[in-house]
């Protein structure tokens, strides 16, 4: 039997393959080395993009597993541009890079994303609120405290009803404080205004629920926004997030978070938290990254917010936010007191036996109670099983046994 001969199509003009270029693919450059620059990581690997960042030791989360990381502090400027140089984009994880390291880099024509004047609303709780009431946004009262006359004044105005804030710096309820009366309030005004924290007090609302509401902008200005979810907190710390939320009045929500994007002219991720009160809804906190709360969207979402957030900043196309299941559940999963390396492998086996659907993401941090350690994603139909399943799974990791 005779072989044909190769067709054009198929014969060979050079038998050396052509290898992959990675420079010819985007260098993006992401500021921090926690857990959300460890998931950035692996989408970027994903995308084929190049990934680097700045991180403060070897072993911390995101340095593990990346491969190109440049040890220094991000307060000091002189190790921010060692770690950005090259850099096709630049962007963060978390929001405390000093704004002024930040102009400067982009006065030197580095491309940031998002930049300063945006990133300071997620930076100072006060020019948030001010920004927001300004731009007609639901918040609070609210106003400054720089004085124990301040403090007293604001007090009364609202009967009593006060929460006190550090302006910058406060995390995971870090930074807030809801004082007993109007002599704790003077004595914690005190001891932060001789600490040297800026302070700010809003009303303390009725809380109903807690919500979210997540999108991503590019410089070009187009915006996806994902389902509206709820979620719970416990002193001060995410405990979970369900999506979608139901009862909630998605046109005003989507508006809002729409129109607090455009008007701080953020780019990449926009997480809005939101309280749902008998009041109405009023915007909380603003956080200008990847959020612990949009983790569900990992595995619920057509697009994760990690792989959309590294879309927005390199000024790609938006992928769809579709969700891929009627719910989809997030459970951190939270250090419980002892140490858990011995049997982490048995209890995720455990948990994998039990919900053989259940995505575990670990982030590869050293044991301390209530530390973040990790979270579980789960997807289903029945709302109410679904959360139940995933805080099942989540405890079984954190404790070694299951809820009673």
């Amino acid at each position: 039997m005779t072989t044909p001969a190769p067709t054009a199509s198929t014969r060979d003009t050079d038998s050396t393959p052509q290898a992959y270029e990675p420079a010819a693919m985007p260098t993006i450059v992401c500021i921090g080395d926690g857990q959300l620059a460890r998931m950035l990581h692996s989408e970027a690997t994903e995308l084929g993009l190049r990934f680097r960042i700045l991180a403060s030791g070897a072993e911390e989360s995101a340095a593990q597993v990346v491969g190109d990381v440049v040890l220094g502090d991000y307060r000091v400027e002189a190790d921010v541009r060692r770690a950005v140089d090259g850099a096709d984009v630049v962007t963060f994880e978390h929001e405390h890079v000093p704004g002024e390291i930040i102009a400067h880099l982009i006065a030197d024509g580095v491309n940031v994303q998002p930049h300063d004047r945006a990133l300071v609303h997620a930076q100072d709780k006060l020019v948030m609120r001010q920004a927001l009431a300004a731009a007609g946004a639901p918040v609070p009262p609210f106003a400054p405290i720089d004085s124990v006359d301040d403090a007293r004044a604001f007090y009364a105005a609202m009967d009593g009803a006060v929460c006190l804030k550090a302006r910058r710096g406060g995390y995971d309820g870090k930074g807030v404080w809801f004082p007993a009366d109007e002599a704790d309030l003077i004595r914690l005004v005190e001891e932060q205004l001789a600490a040297g924290t800026p302070l700010m007090a809003e009303r303390k609302v009725t809380l109903l629920r807690e919500l979210s509401a997540l999108l991503a902008r590019s410089p070009r200005g187009e915006v996806r926004l994902w389902d509206i979810a709820e979620t719970n907190q416990d002193g001060g710390v995410c405990r979970w997030a369900l999506a979608p939320a139901v009862d909630v009045d998605e046109e005003r929500v989507t508006a809002i978070a729409t129109g607090i994007a455009e008007a701080t002219d953020v780019t990449g991720v926009l997480a809005v938290e939101l309280f749902d009160t008998p009041d109405g809804i009023f915007v909380n906190e603003l956080a200008m990254r990847p959020h612990n709360t949009g983790h569900w969207t990992q595995n619920g979402s057509v697009t994760s917010q990690f792989e959309q957030h590294l879309r927005a900043v390199a000024n790609w196309p938006l992928g769809s936010t579709d969700m891929t299941a009627p719910v989809a559940v997030m459970a951190n999963v939270l250090g419980a007191g002892e140490d858990w390396q011995d049997t982490l492998a048995e209890r995720m086996a455990t948990v994998w036996r039990t919900y053989p659907d259940a995505k575990i993401h670990l982030y590869g941090k050293g044991h301390r109670a209530g530390r973040k350690l990790g979270h579980v994603n789960l997807t289903g139909s029945d709302r109410d099983a679904t959360l139940a399943d995933a805080l099942a799974a989540a405890h079984y990791l954190a404790h070694g046994r299951w809820p009673n």
